[in-house]
């Protein structure tokens, strides 16, 4: 049954009102809905993100990614935007950009903390 269900990330904020501004001019997200505790963000082939007050937790893991096709385009972009992308060690990152697999990653914090990643490379599929 959920196999065709859409699944919606939420990620948790303290200041809705800087979240807001993020994921709309910065990240360019397309608002689709909102009220006054959480706002939906339409992305790409109909993937959504919803953003919602609350204490985000510890941790530093990446809470979600969006796939792209051109990850150099897509950081230079963002960082025109005020973005600011993070260097790792593990996995090391070369100008914000890490092997991973066949794939290519690089991630960025929003205004709470949560870390989000761009990812470039083949999408894996079910079946």
């Amino acid at each position: 049954m959920l196999v065709d269900s859409l699944v919606v990330t939420t990620l948790v904020v303290t200041d809705l009102d800087q979240a807001k501004r993020f994921y709309q001019e910065q990240l360019g997200l397309k608002l689709l809905d909102e009220n006054p505790f959480s706002f939906r963000f339409g992305a790409g082939k109909g993937s959504q993100l919803t953003i919602r007050r609350g204490q985000p937790g510890a941790g530093g893991q990446t809470v979600a990614h969006f796939e792209v096709d051109d990850i150099e385009a897509v950081i230079r972009d963002l960082t025109s935007r005020g973005v600011t992308f993070e260097e790792y060690e593990t996995p090391k990152t070369v100008n914000f950009i890490a092997q991973v697999g066949p794939a290519r990653g690089a991630w960025f914090k929003d205004p709470a903390g949560n870390v989000i990643g761009v990812r470039e490379g083949p999408v894996p599929t079910a079946g």
